[in-house]
């Protein structure tokens, strides 16, 4: 693999990372179109199985900064992403049995679902001290499972689901949310990844590639991010709207 091949994965894996960390949840979704149209990734499987693999990597590393700034409530978090985590592997396995093109189709719709969440308005209210209690374990553990298998069917971090259905589940706040969903998205993704790689579905050249590029997009988003506070409202929507166009090229030309 050349670096005709692995130089545009990496730039596809900085605009991820500056993506993700501006936008949280939902920012990983152009990974998978990235690699089939602009690397060409002929092998739609192949290409969500590696971008499985960079969304955990990029979900680890966020976890840990936000596990250092107190913001993830580990008790829900957990029961979670442990409900979840049977659902992610199911639908990674169901996954793999449908066809490439039905599959990339199925992708844009998720894709579009993942843009109108991001317009929805968002509530930072809720209960910073909330605590993890028996009828919040019977909330969390079928939504869990639920997001899972979603995050497990596209090959995604699934964090456009997880933080809504915490704060649901739970009462937390968005930050709290936000910081506890990375839990999820870095178990669902290595699951997700971790049963693509088994059936020789992971490109680990292209992964290095992705994961390289995230990095170096992560702090590049940085300055950036301190910009958009301002705006936060209207960063989103522009990112939603080009969310929506690229699922839009896949379902009417990319196929």
């Amino acid at each position: 693999m050349g670096w005709e091949t692995l130089l545009p994965a990496a730039l596809g894996g900085a605009i991820v990372g500056l993506l993700l960390t501006l936008f949280g949840g939902g920012g990983s979704v152009l990974a998978t179109p990235w690699l089939i149209y602009v690397v060409g990734v002929a092998d739609t499987h192949l290409a969500i199985g590696t971008s499985a693999a960079a969304v955990a990597l990029n979900g680890a590393t966020g976890l840990a900064a936000q596990a250092r700034a107190g913001r993830v409530k580990w008790p829900c978090a957990t029961v979670f992403a442990l409900s979840g985590l049977a659902g992610a592997l199911a639908g990674a396995q169901a996954a793999k049995q449908i066809d490439g093109q039905s599959l990339l189709a199925w992708f844009a719709v998720a894709m579009i679902a993942i843009a109108v969440s991001m317009l929805l308005p968002r509530r930072s209210e809720g209960d910073p001290g909330v605590h993890l209690t028996p009828g919040m374990v019977l909330r969390l553990a079928p939504v869990g499972l639920v997001t899972g298998l979603a995050a497990g069917f596209f090959g995604i971090g699934g964090g456009f689901l997880i933080a809504p259905g915490l704060m649901a589940a739970t009462g937390m706040t968005l930050a709290n949310a936000g910081a506890s969903s990375l839990v999820s998205v870095t178990l669902f993704g290595s699951a997700t990844s971790a049963s693509y790689a088994a059936s020789g579905l992971v490109s680990w050249p292209l992964f290095g590639a992705l994961a390289s590029g995230g990095a170096i997009g992560t702090l590049a988003a940085m300055p950036l991010s301190r910009r958009l506070a301002k705006q936060p409202r209207a960063a989103r929507s522009l990112f939603a709207v080009m969310v929506i166009a690229v699922a839009l090229y896949i379902l009417v030309v990319g196929r």
